[in-house]
């Protein structure tokens, strides 16, 4: 494991002895976002509301949290970041503008990164000062894992310091097993919708091409190869992709056809 950064927390202790009573609301939080992400229907919605929903149940799972923002990682690059308020905009944006910050560093490490004083927490000399300037002073970042893949990180904010204690971590890090597995199930439903999409459009374009050299073929008598060869000449003449040439050939034959009714 790599060595813990200095002047931040990683996972590990003992959650703190807690009343009862906030224990229990606790743990009625915890299994209320569980539920959440059992009750997610991937299929009706778009990868961002997914995602969206799952970092706004993290905020309710993890006690102090202010708000919080999901970072969903593509080829080892931030790529989809969510936020569940305003503010976590404003300062993931910071972040990813910067260079440096907790999430990146969770998402790098694969390890739990915790912050109480932003400002003062000399892993992030730039990041850390601009978040206490945006009225953002605690941060727990959780690196979601599966199968040994970073999937991406949980950024939960609070506004007030020291608000995140090994109680709060540990909530967190249970938290954060399932939500990597709602992370994994939206995201390969997010790439099989969009193959589904490329391929039903390669079809409709092969569709629109065929009819267009059968067209061509009609009116000169020649071959398909020889109607393809038109086809590809015209495209690369207007500097326009095959298909569109061919929806013109198309539409055209479809206005004369028409003009030609009685």
């Amino acid at each position: 494991m790599p060595e813990q950064p200095k002047g931040t927390n990683v996972a590990g202790g003992e959650p703190p002895d807690l009343p009862a009573e906030q224990s229990a609301t606790d743990q009625a939080d915890l299994s209320a976002a569980f539920n959440g992400l059992s009750q997610l229907a991937l299929g009706a919605q778009s990868l961002e509301e997914a995602l969206t929903r799952i970092a706004t149940l993290a905020v309710r799972a993890i006690p102090g949290a202010d708000g919080g923002g999901l970072t969903m990682l593509e080829e080892g690059r931030p790529d989809v970041m969510i936020v569940s308020a305003a503010f976590v905009r404003a300062v993931d944006d910071a972040q990813y503008g910067i260079g440096e910050g907790p999430c990146i560093m969770a998402a790098t490490t694969g390890q739990t990164i915790r912050s109480g004083s932003l400002g003062n927490d000399g892993n992030w000399p730039r990041f850390g000062p601009r978040a206490r300037d945006l009225g953002v002073n605690s941060a727990l970042s959780l690196p979601l894992v599966m199968d040994e893949e970073v999937l991406g990180a949980l950024n939960i904010y609070a506004h007030d310091t020291e608000v995140f204690d090994d109680h709060a971590q540990e909530l967190g890090e249970l938290f954060s097993v399932p939500a990597a597995i709602a992370v994994h199930n939206a995201r390969v439903l997010a790439q099989a919708q969009l193959l589904s999409a490329q391929l039903s459009a390669a079809l409709t374009s092969r569709t629109v091409i065929d009819q267009a050299i059968g067209i061509i073929r009609s009116r000169s008598g020649g071959s398909s190869d020889d109607a393809f060869a038109s086809l590809r000449t015209l495209s690369q003449n207007q500097n326009v992709k095959l298909v569109v040439v061919a929806t013109a050939v198309v539409d055209e034959a479809v206005r004369r056809a028409r003009a030609r009714r009685p």
